[in-house]
């Protein structure tokens, strides 16, 4: 099996992580959550030889969905989300675009998914995990052969997303990492949507939100 690395780029007015993941021999690449500022992803895609698959999103707020379009046109890839998060992809209210000044050209998802289902891409399994509590349809993104999760706005280093947003819940978010995050392996590799990389070992010693 291939070795999968992860860079990343931080774009945006909310300085957002958009990831790339993407095989060491066949350079073969997903992008997680394009956030913003398109032209650097595309530069960054052509500086690094990486070939585009496919677009994972993490939750529909608007500092994750913003260079979607264009990168999805660009390289004729499909785009996964979670099905729970309709509404909010669809809502300027909910996704908080309106708040930014206007509202951004609907943002089509090519796949829904429901929580646990299981796809592949770059030859690997990816595991659904659906978190709510920062947006009522936020998803983790699970690659157990390499180790990695991508936790979006619900875990991040030493603490969790907002949930003062609508559709947000402390209570959903502190259930879903500790009962559907905090299961998995001490050593899986964790890629916030903002921030700094973590593990899950790291967060079930030390995060103050999440900690019983």
């Amino acid at each position: 099996m291939s070795r999968l690395c992860c860079q990343f780029q931080v774009l945006g007015p909310v300085q957002t992580n958009c990831y790339f993941l993407y095989r060491e021999d066949t350079k073969e690449c997903v992008i997680v959550d394009p956030a913003d500022e398109p032209e650097r992803i595309q530069r960054f895609v052509e500086e690094k030889g990486l070939t585009p698959q496919a677009i994972l999103v993490t939750h529909g707020h608007f500092d994750h969905i913003g260079a979607i379009n264009p990168i999805r046109g660009q390289y004729k890839i499909p785009v996964y989300a979670a099905e729970a998060e309709k509404e909010t992809f669809g809502d300027d209210r909910i996704n908080l675009s309106a708040q930014m000044g206007g509202s951004r050209e609907k943002t089509k998802i090519d796949h829904w998914l429901k929580d646990g289902q299981t796809i592949t891409l770059l030859d690997q399994e990816v595991r659904c995990i659906l978190t709510p509590g920062h947006t009522v349809g936020g998803m983790c993104y699970y690659f157990p052969a390499a180790g990695i999760l991508f936790s979006g706005d619900t875990l991040f280093q030493e603490s969790v997303g907002r949930t003062d947003f609508p559709g947000g819940s402390m209570q959903q978010i502190i259930h879903s990492i500790r009962e559907k995050l905090f299961v998995l392996p001490d050593a899986v590799q964790v890629y916030p949507g903002h921030g700094l990389m973590t593990s899950i070992k790291n967060e079930k010693m030390f995060n103050p939100f999440a900690v019983e």
